[in-house]
């Protein structure tokens, strides 16, 4: 049993030592890709950024458009609705002034 521990000790000593021993090199390059592409996509991200930031300026704007343009329209139809009243009052006076002169 403590033969198994000590062989056990033994291989992850064996192990450690050459993971120590082992060449930087590939894990330098891995590191610099890595870095290149975490640069990269720091870019994107701002870009998108910018970009979702004018959609929403553009969407604020838009929104404020439509806001006029719907009180333009209640605006309007107030008037229509106003003028439409007038002109049936004047119909009617014109209406009562035929039945008058016909009764006559």
């Amino acid at each position: 049993m403590k033969c198994a521990i000590v062989l056990k000790a033994a291989a992850a000593t064996i192990v450690i030592a050459l993971a120590g021993c082992q060449d930087l090199k590939p894990l330098e390059s891995d590191i610099s890709d890595l870095r290149s592409q975490v640069a990269k996509l720091r870019t994107d991200v701002q870009a998108a950024k910018a970009s979702a930031d004018q959609a929403s300026s553009a969407s604020q704007s838009a929104t404020q458009a439509a806001n006029s343009a719907q009180s333009t329209a209640k605006q309007a139809l107030t008037a229509a609705q106003a003028s439409q009243s007038a002109i049936d009052a004047t119909n009617e006076k014109i209406d009562r002034m035929f039945r008058h002169k016909l009764s006559k």
